[in-house]
């Protein structure tokens, strides 16, 4: 099933086949892959990241479940309320008599000034209430007209499909970018193609190269896995402030699990490139011209002149015989 999921991805991208050898002997060519603990730490990291989706997508269900709720709720009252108003229009209830006002009475001279001084004395500003969430969304969920119930519905279900959806589609993402790594070493130049979508080659002759160095981090020693830099001439100045580690003078064997051999597998066939004094084989080398004798001198010119007449002579001698 992979198989063909994987045919059809390459197929869709457009990614070519398997990297061919760069320049150098057939017997020489060497493949490197990145190492089986990359791969399972980039499937760890997608492993979180879809644990952390699915608890996203589990909040707002729970959020949408909630507030369909209230929103039924709110509706049921309203409804309620509505059948009680015209269940009270259609029965009215009969007129009561309304009880005779009492007497008044007669208020002592002290008591009206105590009443005056209590309404001559300054109010006290009334102190802000805390906003009550809950209430607020409550509010929120008694303005939501009742169309909008369906739509939530529509949303959950659509975000469900979604998670499910993408689940086997950035597994294969992860699975073809670890298998889309390619380290290629030959007698005379190496090849390195990384890269799913967007695709990186680049080929170094061992004629430019300058520094083969081993980079390894915390948590690549830990799973046994390391970074080899190749670096050729003029690679140094490539570098800006913000930009990848990769330039185009710079090569990089990400995370393999046999870094000091390829080091030394390099270092070894670029001493033997030297010793043989082989050049760039992207160069093109004038062809040196022949020297030519000049006619010009006499006792050349003499000595030409008598063998072409020995020559004829025995050219006669023989057809004559």
């Amino acid at each position: 099933m992979f198989d063909w999921i994987r045919q059809q991805v390459l197929r869709f991208l457009r990614v070519p086949h398997d990297p061919t050898p760069p320049f150098g002997a057939a017997g020489s060519v060497r493949v490197f892959r990145a190492g089986k603990n990359y791969y399972k730490l980039r499937l760890a990291r997608w492993g979180i990241g879809q644990f952390g989706a699915l608890i996203g997508l589990a909040v707002s269900l729970v959020f949408f479940a909630w507030f369909k709720a209230e929103v039924a709720a709110d509706i049921r009252n309203r409804e309620q309320a509505e059948a009680a108003a015209l269940a009270a229009k259609s029965n009215p209830a009969p007129a009561q008599v309304a009880p005779s006002a009492p007497a008044p009475t007669a208020v002592a001279p002290g008591a009206a000034k105590v009443e005056n001084s209590a309404k001559a004395a300054p109010t006290r500003k009334p102190t802000r209430t805390k906003r009550d969430p809950r209430r607020e969304f409550e509010m929120l969920a008694a303005r939501t007209p009742r169309w909008f119930i369906p739509v939530i519905a529509a949303f959950e279900i659509w975000g469900v499909l979604l998670f499910l959806g993408q689940l086997p589609i950035t597994f294969a993402a992860v699975r073809l970018d670890f298998e889309m790594h390619w380290y290629i070493v030959t007698d005379r130049s190496l090849r390195i193609r990384t890269g799913l979508v967007s695709l990186q080659e680049s080929t170094m002759s061992f004629a430019n190269l300058q520094q083969v160095e081993v980079k390894q981090g915390p948590l690549q020693r830990l799973l046994g896995l390391a970074d080899v830099h190749v670096q050729s001439a003029g690679g140094g100045g490539e570098h800006q402030p913000g930009q990848r580690g990769d330039s185009l003078h710079t090569g990089i064997f990400h995370s393999v699990n046999n870094a000091t051999e390829i080091r030394d597998l390099i270092l070894e066939r670029l001493r033997q490139f030297r010793q043989a004094g082989l050049g760039d084989p992207d160069d093109h080398h004038a062809i040196a011209p022949v020297a030519v004798a000049d006619a010009s001198d006499g006792d050349t010119l003499a000595a030409a002149r008598e063998l072409l007449a020995e020559a004829r002579a025995l050219r006669q001698s023989v057809a004559q015989v």
